[in-house]
């Protein structure tokens, strides 16, 4: 059933919305009919698009090109989630936001679903002890943080990390993004002095992160699906997370160097959102900005490993591959302008012709998809990074009790309270603040996932390749 449209946009095909504005900045949605676009989303983007007068302000070669907001646009904290901008002659952090290189990671296993099937039970106890109580032990030494930091995955590896190696260039979006230092992180490469351990590397955060075991339930591009190591019935991992607790620290040194060389004289503008021209000196915030992404990369490296240990104790040896590490928030340069992605994913194409993998996860227990890039222009080469809320989460808080004990009785979400333990189960505060917590991320908060595909799919951004089933989900 197709969704009513808001009056402030125009519908130009069955994949595509513009929304007029005021600064006649082209900006196009990519939604079908059935997807559902949030009036409070439109708002804020409107809002954003008043920072076309801040830059003609500042300078006149500055200017917002183009904005192009994915299927599950929907508001954010300022800027939308899903909103893609291309500037020239500036560049905005906040459209990028705090959690720098978010992003997804999927290993695809030599296990299948049937030998995995009998040890729910010890997986949802080896991923607890894991991810919450301590058994993740990844202990580096400051030369190992300062590489990651500086260089990546090359540079933790390069500093004599002993991990399973599983990654192969082609199938990292980027390995790391070289950076001068590692100054503004000093306190966290320098932790504990030799060898240490911390409760960062190795988390998978809160809001909508995960780390979820999934099967391969179909196949709808064989050769691409061969070449990516993915077989009916195969398990694979998939991680959702960022740059956490850096990212946060990296976006506020932005602001800061962008309230630094705001010109004196000049009033703030009213969205709060404050631009950097490419002229001025803002190098310390690219290099935090480059030492939180290389963060994002070696977490998410280190959650694969984390699932993996999980499948090989519970289930016995197995073999992993890499199939695809995308980023989410970030900035792409390209000469004087730059391309801003926020809860958005590349979906360029790629040499060995099968076109970059896409990976939008469904909601918590729902199916999530695997596509190939098809590198379309119109989209500015970029697809979502999800099925996108539907519902904010203070309401989504107040949902159905039935509907979450209907859901938590066919699915296993994997938590840092264990709600079937005995010592917890009679503590009403606690369970009731958990329930809260998890109806927040539960499925009724998010929009379907399949007409989300489809409009990926119908606007030429993105061909589906598998579709992947949830055996459990860990949620920090």
């Amino acid at each position: 059933m197709h969704k009513r449209i808001d009056p402030r946009l125009v519908r130009l095909d069955e994949s595509w919305t513009s929304l007029p504005n005021p600064y006649d900045i082209p900006v196009e949605i990519c939604a079908s009919p059935d997807v559902p676009i949030e009036p409070a989303a439109l708002d804020e983007l409107l809002t954003v698009l008043e920072t076309q007068r801040t830059l003609e302000t500042l300078s006149p070669e500055a200017r917002i090109e183009r904005v192009v907001c994915t299927p599950d646009f929907h508001k954010g904290a300022g800027i939308p989630i899903g909103t893609v901008l291309q500037t020239r002659a500036a560049l905005v952090p906040q459209a990028v936001g705090n959690d720098i290189n978010c992003g997804m990671r999927v290993e695809a296993t030599s296990l299948t679903v049937d030998e995995v099937r009998p040890h729910l039970d010890d997986l949802e106890r080896r991923l607890r002890h894991l991810f919450f109580e301590g058994g993740r032990r990844i202990g580096l030494t400051p030369a190992q943080r300062e590489g990651l930091l500086r260089f990546g995955l090359p540079g933790l590896l390069g500093e004599g990390f002993a991990g399973h190696a599983v990654d192969a260039a082609d199938r990292l979006h980027a390995a790391g993004f070289p950076a001068d230092s590692a100054d503004g992180f000093r306190d966290w490469v320098t932790s504990g002095g030799g060898t240490s351990y911390d409760s960062l590397i190795g988390s998978v955060g809160g809001g909508n992160h995960f780390a979820e075991l999934q099967y391969v339930a179909a196949v709808h591009d064989g050769p691409t699906a061969y070449g990516w190591g993915l077989a009916p019935g195969r398990i694979v991992t998939m991680v959702h997370t960022g740059s956490l607790a850096l990212g946060h620290q990296a976006g506020a040194t932005g602001r800061d160097v962008a309230r630094r060389l705001w010109p004196s004289g000049v009033p703030l503008p009213t969205n709060g959102i404050l631009p950097i021209l490419l002229d001025k000196p803002w190098q310390r915030y690219l290099t935090g900005f480059h030492n939180a992404a290389n963060f994002a990369i070696g977490n998410r490296y280190f959650l694969s490993q984390m699932m993996r240990t999980a499948l090989a104790g519970a289930v016995g040896d197995l073999d992993a591959r890499l199939v695809y590490d995308a980023p989410h928030n970030l900035l792409w340069p390209s000469g004087d302008t730059v391309l801003h992605r926020k809860g958005a994913t590349p979906a360029g194409l790629s040499d060995d012709g099968w076109g970059e993998p896409v990976i939008v996860p469904g909601s918590m227990g729902a199916p999530s998809y695997l596509l190939r890039g098809l590198g379309e222009a119109r989209a500015l080469t970029s697809a979502c990074h999800g099925a996108g809320r539907s519902i904010p989460r203070g309401a989504a808080a107040k949902g159905s009790d039935d509907e979450l004990d209907a859901f938590l009785r066919d699915f296993r979400v994997v938590t840092p309270l264990n709600h079937r333990d005995p010592a917890v189960s009679t503590r009403r505060d606690i369970i009731t603040a958990w329930r809260r917590d998890l109806k927040q991320e539960a499925p009724w908060a998010y929009k379907e996932v399949r007409p989300v595909v489809d409009s990926l799919r119908t606007a030429g951004v993105a061909e589906p390749v598998a579709e992947l089933r949830p055996l459990l989900t860990v949620k920090g």
